[in-house]
């Protein structure tokens, strides 16, 4: 895999707010916040995303997720978290390091929802049944 900003993160190459480290997993601070706090949590490994990653290291990544979401909340005095992570460009990764976002969230108006779509009940147990086929 390639070098990221993440990998040059996690071997000091290029400097980072880090606010947790362990020794699988990483957190600091984005340089382009969506808030103030606004943190990621990413494996020491290179993987890719959750496509290429094994159950060990997705588990450790949430697990640091779990671990200082709530420092990350107090520290800014927000109200919640906003816990997310893309995976491919069509889902809007653009750094091609696993990792999950933390972003603190003090009012419901900082957050705009996904916008909802209306769809047919058969179309919904199709898709259902074709996830059940694949697993």
């Amino acid at each position: 895999m390639e070098d990221t900003i993440f990998t040059k993160i996690i071997r000091r190459e290029i400097p980072a707010e880090i606010v947790y480290e362990d020794d699988r997993t990483i957190a600091f601070l984005d340089i382009a916040p969506v808030s103030p706090g606004h943190t990621l949590v990413v494996p020491k490994t290179a993987v890719r995303n959750v496509f290429e990653t094994d159950e060990s290291t997705w588990l450790a990544v949430m697990s640091t997720v779990r671990k200082i979401a709530p420092a990350v909340r107090d520290a800014v005095e927000a109200k919640g978290v906003h816990i997310n992570s893309n995976h491919e460009p069509e889902a809007g990764q653009d750094v091609f390091h696993l990792h999950v976002h933390i972003i603190p969230r003090k009012s419901h108006e900082e957050f705009s929802f996904w916008p909802k779509q209306d769809i047919d009940s058969s179309r919904t147990k199709e898709i259902a049944e074709r996830i059940r086929e694949l697993l």
